[in-house]
């Protein structure tokens, strides 16, 4: 095999890799789409029923600033920081948010958004 097919086949391995490194993080990305049955509240609002994009804000390091917007995403409904925690051990793999107590007649306040694959939620601040 000559130098030149040598570097070649190199190349070509390099960019296959960096492709797969790419489809992983776009796979393994922190947007969810979520889908509401009946009004439920984040800090400061309250959704209507329907469904809505919840994602990160910036990159991995930073993982407290949470975006929520339509489905669509170009309407922001909310955009604050969050508290990192852990997923409850026992909790579902497919439960993506936990809700906190609130009195029948009002939306329940969403406590948790638990990414899709995650082991890290993201609780939300109610001040």
């Amino acid at each position: 095999m000559t130098k030149q097919k040598s570097i070649r086949i190199g190349l070509a391995m390099a960019a296959l890799v960096l492709m797969f490194a790419a489809s992983s993080r776009a796979m393994f990305g922190h947007e969810n789409t979520l889908t509401f049955n009946r009004p439920v509240a984040l800090p400061g609002v309250v959704l209507p029923a329907g469904s809505y994009s919840f994602d990160i804000v910036g990159n991995d390091s930073s993982l407290d600033v949470v975006i929520v917007r339509n489905q669509k995403r170009t309407k922001t409904y909310f955009l604050g920081f969050t508290d990192t925690v852990s997923r409850p051990h026992g909790l579902p793999a497919n439960a993506l948010v936990t809700f906190g107590e609130t009195p029948a007649s009002t939306p329940p306040p969403i406590a948790v958004w638990y990414p899709i694959g995650d082991t890290i939620g993201h609780q939300f601040l109610y001040r």
